[in-house]
């Protein structure tokens, strides 16, 4: 397998029959976690800087390979993933941290599924930049609803 293909496609996650965007973004969540833990307030940047990098470095093998916005290709979802949790605020407890991952996923999710408020215009750009715009606009979205959420819980409590 050529390398570039490897990388977009999560090394074979987008292979899966079913749904591979959406295993894509779940496989990104523990990249995302340990990004965290590891290199703390600036492990996600680098992790989303670095999808976002190898997503345009990689689309235009998976085009060639799959067609146009291939559903195999799921580099650009690890990019739009990271970057709803790009300011971290993890607590580094399970069940705090596990909620807050199945929310920002359960977000990201929506927004790049459904394509709401302007996702669905931007996917219509042309090659790699199209193929990551409106994974991108969905993690923004998800960004700000995931962040809103948690000003909410925390003002409310």
């Amino acid at each position: 397998m050529n390398i570039r293909l490897a990388i977009g496609t999560l090394f074979g996650t987008g292979n899966l029959p079913i749904a591979p965007g959406t295993w894509g973004s779940l496989f990104t969540l523990p990249m995302i976690y340990a990004a965290e833990y590891f290199i703390p307030n600036l492990g996600i940047p680098l992790l989303f800087a670095a999808c976002f990098v190898l997503s345009l470095y990689s689309a235009s093998v998976a085009i060639k390979q799959y067609g146009q916005d291939p559903a195999q290709f799921v580099m650009d979802e690890c990019a739009g993933q990271s970057l709803v949790f790009i300011l971290g605020g993890f607590s580094f407890t399970f069940t705090g941290d596990v909620l807050l991952l199945v929310f920002g996923f359960l977000l990201f999710r929506f927004f790049d599924i459904l394509k709401p408020l302007g996702v669905d215009k931007l996917q219509n750009l042309p090659g790699e930049i199209g193929i990551l715009a409106d994974d991108l606009l969905a993690g923004v979205y998800a960004f700000i609803c995931l962040e809103g959420s948690i000003y909410l819980y925390q003002t409310l409590l």
